[in-house]
């Protein structure tokens, strides 16, 4: 931040400051820290007695000293209406990060909103509500009647089919257990809405329905199986660059333990780098397959350990389904789920053939499998722990291949067991508990291109930006737009008028066509920038707010200090919305229907906790979780006991699978055999298009950049979201790093800041996903899978130059990401 480029002198935290367990809110690692807050016009000494940490500040303090903060860990902040200091720095015994805090973590202070130091002055911190052809600031009251009566118009008890909902379902910023029971009793509970979709996919269903399918949770190992594995399995991941503190902090000491590191993945990324300078490069095998081709290598795999026997027999007999078909194929099951021997058979791709598909060497798979299963000199297993992630999620034909990485742990006896596990790696926190979701169905409704379509009439939107991060979204913003501005001009028309005509000219836009659009956020958002309601929600620190991390550890992040402005947990709008549709449902004689619309009279988000997942968790209270402290417990909570909540280490460990329901316990195998490009119309572009244009994160920016836009931190490093590109296919195309490049295809254009990467594969690209200038999503076409999710990673474009480098792009660095340690 441009106030801090010259701080040379921080404030001691006196001892009497207070402290307050927080949980990083970015990433689904959940780092621990601590933030600190005292009176603005007073600071600690350099005697052991004047200062938090009772050291001697006074002498030159040890490398790795715990009284240290940097100042993107500094602020100056509201708290109770006063201002005081802030520090949030990690917390050395918390087991997550032991002390790490990465580029993003430690930033959350200087990325709080602050009238005295001036960050964050984009946080939205009143409601407002479309009005003179623009947004004006108004009342609670005031947004949350219109809201009401305009969606009470357009639903009824027993068809709520034309309101739409765009809903977070995570843990961390805006998430929490507090807000998506909130959002979920009034969607699920109070109404029944099936229109609906989650904050980074375009409908309401999970990642990862093919290993919940086979009984098996995504999240059911610990962070510390890393550290005594045999060997790691990366597959479309990356977690130096999207998990670092579980890397650095768990991954490189199994390294340095003596595990093995297999990568499948088509990038040579910062993490293949980092493995081979922790590991030494004899000990990180990178398949550098063909885009798109992971299920091909994983049955290969699965393959060649089943055919050496070198599997787990004894668990395959006890703990899995042993007869044929157990799921058959139908709507909503792609592929066919059942016994190891039926996979085996369904699933048999050679090492040669998929050398040939995936463009890497059969002996090199064959070494895969070796690292992966071959029992050790003594016979003893092997232990192997596989992580996959976006690569794969968002990847080509998600449902098999995630299921045929939950194969191989099944079938060699790694899940529930030290050392194992089959895990996603994350984004997000999670923090998902609400009322059965069971009426939206499966597949669920692919809900921006019913938008696209015409239908929905109201839209609730919250913390989503699907102009940043959907599919398609060259043409979902056109239309967006076309038809929420109908209603703002039928507003604009009736300005002046009563509230029952304003709402009788919104109806009448939205029988037209148009679309009513209300935007719950802690910014200004792109798609907010369409909204007719906009409603200020305050983030985690802000509110109290629980989560649990990639591990499943539960932590309570306690509230530091105020929202802005008279902005409110999620929780708390949700209920303000239930309120006002129980008051507007009265006044129009619909007792029935306000009837439930009913128990929303929460006072704080604890209320709504209680409410919510205490009900299912009755153990679980906010005082012990914090007496838990940065450690908190990991899910599933079992008890308490001597003073502690008790949990689980890691699931499955007797063998009983139970994540799909079935009575018997019994883990099912994927049946699902290679079959090419899966999604409708990407052989197509593939054919057509030059380059891969894959995409993802970067270390430095979180998601959507919804903070990093005002921060001189990461504006400085990427003024503009760069697309990294072979050096021999920029000079063909005349284009050096610095300029402005056009992304284009037949769906859409986008631009990016072109960066020459030497590790860069010919005729492949990475871009980053979800930046603000330069969306990514524009040139993805709509295919996507059975299941409606979408396939983000395979797109092909082609590009062009544009511009000469910038002003703010010709000051930064363009070095090679690959670096010796």
């Amino acid at each position: 931040m441009a106030y801090k480029r010259f701080t040379d002198r921080l404030p001691i935290i006196p001892a009497d400051a207070q402290e307050r367990n927080v949980t990083c809110h970015y990433c689904i690692v959940g780092c621990g820290y601590k933030a600190y807050t005292w009176p603005l016009n007073r600071q600690g000494g350099g005697a052991p007695s004047d200062n938090k940490f009772g050291v001697d500040l006074t002498r030159q303090q040890p490398t790795e000293t715990e009284a240290w903060y940097a100042p993107s860990m500094y602020n100056v902040v509201k708290q109770d209406g006063r201002d005081v200091h802030l520090v949030i720095k990690p917390d050395v015994n918390c087991a997550v990060n032991s002390g790490l805090g990465s580029v993003r973590g430690a930033r959350m202070a200087e990325n709080r909103r602050s009238d005295i130091t001036g960050t964050q002055q984009q946080r939205l911190t009143e409601p407002m509500v479309w009005r003179y052809g623009t947004w004006q600031p108004t009342t609670w009251a005031d947004a949350l009647d219109l809201v009401a009566r305009v969606t009470a118009r357009v639903i009824d008890m027993d068809n709520e089919d034309d309101l739409f909902v765009s809903m977070f379902d995570h843990g961390g910023s805006a998430g929490g257990y507090e807000n998506t029971w909130g959002t979920g009793k009034l969607y699920f509970d109070s109404m029944k809405v099936k229109n609906c979709r989650i904050h980074n996919r375009p409908a309401y269903n999970s990642e990862v329905h093919s290993t919940r399918d086979m009984g098996v949770g995504e999240l059911n190992n610990a962070y510390s199986d890393y550290e005594i594995t045999d060997t790691m399995v990366l597959v479309g991941t990356n977690p130096l660059e999207c998990q670092t503190n579980l890397f650095l902090n768990h991954m490189i000491p199994g390294m340095r333990n003596g595990a093995r590191v297999v990568i499948i993945d088509p990038r040579r990324t910062v993490t293949v780098n980092a493995c081979e300078e922790a590991a030494g490069a004899e000990n990180v095998l990178h398949l550098q397959i063909a885009p798109g081709t992971d299920l091909a290598v994983a049955n290969a795999l699965f393959t060649h350990i089943a055919d050496q026997g070198w599997v787990d027999s004894d668990f395959i007999a006890a703990s899995t389904f042993a007869d044929g078909v157990a799921q058959a194929v139908d709507e909503a099951h792609p592929t066919a789920l059942g016994s190891f021997e039926a996979a085996r058979e369904e699933c048999r791709m050679s090492a040669a053939d998929a050398a040939a598909i995936c463009g890497v060497s059969e002996a090199d798979i064959i070494k895969a499998a070796e690292w992966i299963a071959r029992p050790h000199d003594d016979g003893t297993r092997r232990t192997c722990a596989i992580a996959y992630e976006k690569g794969v999620i968002w990847g080509n034909d998600n449902y098999p291949t995630v299921g045929a990485l939950v194969n191989i742990a099944l079938a060699t006896g790694n899940i529930g067991r030290e050392g194992g596990g089959v895990c996603r790696l994350g984004g997000h926190q999670e923090g998902y508990f609400r009322p059965s979701d069971a009426h939206v169905g499966r597949p669920a409704a692919y809900l921006d291109q019913l938008i696209i379509g015409g239908q929905g009439k109201v839209h609730h939107i919250w913390a989503n930006d699907h102009y940043k991060t959907t599919l398609n979204a060259s043409e979902f913003k056109r239309v967006y737009n076309r038809r929420s501005n109908m209603v703002k001009e039928a507003m604009d028309a009736r300005a002046g008028t009563t509230r029952e005509e304003l709402v009788d000219a919104i109806v009448g836009a939205i029988e037209a066509g148009g679309i009513f659009s209300v935007n719950v956020d802690v910014i200004h958002s792109q798609i907010g920038q369409a909204a007719h309601v906009i409603l200020p929600a305050v983030e985690s620190g802000e509110m109290n707010l629980t989560s649990m991390n990639g591990e499943r550890r539960l932590r309570l992040t306690e509230k530091y200090m105020d929202g802005p402005g008279s902005s409110k947990p999620d929780c708390l709008i949700a209920a303000g919305i239930a309120q006002h549709l129980e008051r507007v449902l009265r006044e129009e004689g619909r007792d029935a229907y306000a009837d439930r619309f009913t128990g929303y009279d929460w006072q704080t988000e604890e209320d709504a906790f209680v409410d919510g997942y205490q009900t299912g968790n009755p153990e679980v209270t906010y005082d012990r979780l914090r007496a838990m402290g940065n450690n908190g417990v990991q899910e599933p909570v079992t008890g308490y006991a001597d003073g502690k909540l008790v949990g689980t280490n890691r699931l499955y460990a007797d063998g009983v699978f139970n994540r799909h329901g079935r009575e018997d316990g019994k883990a099912l195998f994927c049946l699902g055999a290679w079959r090419g490009l899966q999604a409708p119309g990407k052989a197509q572009q593939q054919a057509n298009h030059r380059f891969l244009i894959n995409n993802g994160r970067s270390n430095l920016n979180w998601q959507n950049w919804f903070l990093d836009q005002d921060n001189d931190f990461a504006i400085d490093r990427f003024p503009l979201p760069f697309i990294q590109i072979n050096p021999e296919d920029a000079a063909d195309l005349g284009v050096k790093s610095g300029d402005m490049v056009e992304v284009y295809n037949d769906v859409g254009a986008t631009q990016a800041m072109a960066y020459l990467e030497p590790t860069a594969r010919p005729n492949e690209t990475f871009m980053l996903f979800g930046a603000p200038s330069g969306a990514q999503g524009n040139v993805i076409n709509p295919g996507v899978n059975e299941l409606v999710l979408p396939n983000y990673k395979q797109t092909w474009a082609n590009i062009r130059k544009i511009a000469d480098p910038s002003p703010a792009a010709e000051k930064i660095s363009f070095k090679s990401w690959e670096v010796e340690l």
